[in-house]
């Protein structure tokens, strides 16, 4: 295996990793944890990859997103009476935020569309691209980008806040 080619490699694609990864998980720690976790593995199978290195690193990256999104589901949570504080961001001149919404509108979604919206309008992949890296079909992309895009139509905090920012 080539080292210097592996080391390069990660030079160049660390930064668009590490933003899709932020996308996907909404923490910055958890994201470097996801990536070096897809660089691990992606090293283990370096010399049989192939051209499409990133693409392969980051198939890897959303399986184990999945992977970990299902195992956290499976932990108990501690639920109490009084929910927590969610103070709203706001900019300067005390409106909500817009991206803060859509930030929060897109964490709300399942692991799967999340990965689709991400794969589409952040990271501008073709719906056959994103077949290939989620590991569907074009038409499972397409199905779970509408069912996501409903959603996000239908949010009741985004809906709320661009109605009352139109009148």
């Amino acid at each position: 295996m080539d080292r210097s080619e592996y080391e390069a490699f990660v030079a160049g694609a660390w930064p668009r990793l590490l933003r899709t990864a932020y996308l996907l998980t909404r923490d910055w720690a958890t994201a470097e944890d996801l990536v070096q976790t897809a660089l691990f593995k992606a090293w283990s199978a370096w010399g049989r990859i192939g051209d499409e290195r990133e693409a392969y690193v980051r198939k890897i990256m959303f399986n184990a997103h999945l992977s970990w999104w299902r195992r956290k589901r499976r932990t108990a949570e501690i639920t109490t009476d009084v929910p927590p504080d969610r103070g709203q961001a706001a900019d300067h001149s005390g409106e909500i935020d817009e991206r803060e919404l859509v930030w929060k509108a897109l964490g709300r979604l399942p692991p799967r569309q999340r990965a689709v919206v991400v794969l589409r309008f952040f990271e501008d992949l073709t719906e056959a691209q994103t077949a290939d890296t989620l590991g569907c079909s074009v038409g499972t992309v397409k199905s779970q980008t509408s069912k996501a895009l409903a959603k996000l139509r239908v949010d009741d905090a985004v809906t709320s806040t661009f109605a009352t920012r139109r009148r």
